[in-house]
């Protein structure tokens, strides 16, 4: 895909990760929409994208609200979904509400975000979906477990998506980067983050990212980072 001209929704712009691939698409002369999760958060979506949009995952009515929004008012070349939430901490001592959120923000909402705009993106000759899934959607380790089956669950979706989608010349890509330096672990939900190893930068990741989208690439599983 030539990536000049096109346009591309980037949920969690308001993050590290998400921030890093707006700036790269600006930089390739993309026209971005970015989403943040509250008005606060909307103010570290970088300049120069189209326009700053709300979406909760945790609410089935916001993502809704864009995803109508979108259909009516916009063409999309591509959505790539940076959004995500982690906790730590064995799973007999994890909690419903955590297990819940974890789901609502990392599977269930961009799988409803994702198939209302399905057919926006079937309408162009080619497009794509790069959902940040992680290494974690490849080997469940101890002390991730409702985070682990979070991302198995989102990563289920896509690899059936991209089957069912092709068709309509829409790619799908769920991308697996090992640890990334963006801050999100000391951000969990609940419990205490181990200490990690050094991990990729965000700069690194996403250009990985965007690379894959320009060469057309299937899949970005870890080796690949």
């Amino acid at each position: 895909m030539e990536i000049s001209g096109k346009k591309f929704l980037v949920c969690g712009a308001s993050g590290a990760l998400g921030a890093e691939i707006v700036r790269q698409l600006r930089e390739k002369s993309a026209n971005v929409l970015g989403t943040a999760s509250t008005n606060d958060s909307a103010a570290n979506i970088p300049a120069g994208v189209e326009v700053r949009l709300l979406l909760d995952y945790t609410k089935p009515e916001s993502i809704k609200t864009l995803t109508d929004y979108l259909i009516a008012s916009a063409d999309l070349d591509g959505i790539i979904n940076a959004s995500g939430v982690v906790a730590f901490g064995e799973a007999s001592a994890t909690d419903a509400e955590t297990i819940s959120k974890l789901f609502a923000i990392n599977a269930v909402g961009p799988i409803q975000l994702l198939s209302a705009l399905a057919p926006l993106l079937a309408k162009k000759d080619s497009s794509v979906v790069v959902n940040l899934t992680g290494v974690v959607a490849e080997t469940a380790l101890p002390g991730i477990a409702s985070y682990s089956a979070s991302k198995f669950a989102i990563h289920g979706f896509l690899q059936a998506a991209a089957r069912e989608w092709r068709r309509a010349g829409t790619t799908v890509i769920s991308a697996r980067p090992g640890h990334t330096e963006t801050g999100l672990a000391d951000r969990a939900i609940a419990g205490t983050a181990p200490k990690f190893p050094q991990g990729k930068t965000a700069v690194e990741v996403a250009s990985r990212i965007i690379s894959a989208i320009e060469a057309d690439e299937k899949d970005l599983p870890s080796s690949e980072f």
